[in-house]
């Protein structure tokens, strides 16, 4: 009967080991069926190519802000005592009220001076209250002007005194020159 009882107790540490090994089998069989694997060549991420991507899509913007400039706004007219009433950058004569330019990219845009600092048809945009309550965006068609300042094309001397002044303004650089 001892012989019956070491053998049945044999078996049951057998029956007791293949249950645990079964169990742990059918866990980890488990455990790998959730994990989520990577079939793709190519594991890693390419960060470099993703930045220069992220930039290229920004220079398709047209509006993205190339650089940024602080100088003074004032306003001037065609028909200034100084002024030619052609434009520096294209001779185009504004002695009959022009003050905007239909640009290729940009639209119906506002004419502006500026320094030699920015290249003939140069974009700009910045803010000035009491001429619009929107960002105005400006092509540069003129000269005349010295350093980061810009002078805004407008219909009379009496409509740039009252309207635009001088004034401290902050603008973007959209587009620098004709084509770029």
């Amino acid at each position: 009967m001892k012989n019956i009882f070491s053998k049945v107790f044999k078996l049951s540490k057998i029956l007791i080991i293949f249950v645990i090994i079964f169990n742990l089998t059918t866990v980890n069989v488990t455990k790998e069926n959730d994990k989520v694997t990577n079939e793709n060549i190519n594991k890693t991420l390419d960060l470099t190519a993703m930045a220069i991507k992220y930039d290229s899509m920004l220079m398709e913007d047209l509006y993205y802000p190339l650089d940024t400039y602080t100088g003074d706004l004032t306003g001037y007219a065609a028909n200034c005592p100084l002024c030619s009433g052609k434009l520096g950058c294209t001779g185009q004569n504004v002695l009959d009220g022009t003050t905007t330019f239909t640009d290729s990219t940009y639209g119906n845009v506002r004419i502006v001076a500026s320094s030699r600092n920015l290249a003939c048809g140069s974009i700009v945009r910045f803010n000035a209250n009491g001429i619009s309550n929107e960002p105005i965006i400006a092509i540069v068609l003129d000269r005349g002007v010295v350093g980061n300042n810009l002078d805004l094309l407008v219909p009379s001397q009496e409509y740039a005194i009252t309207n635009v002044g001088r004034r401290r303004t902050t603008y973007d650089v959209l587009r620098y020159g004709w084509s770029r």
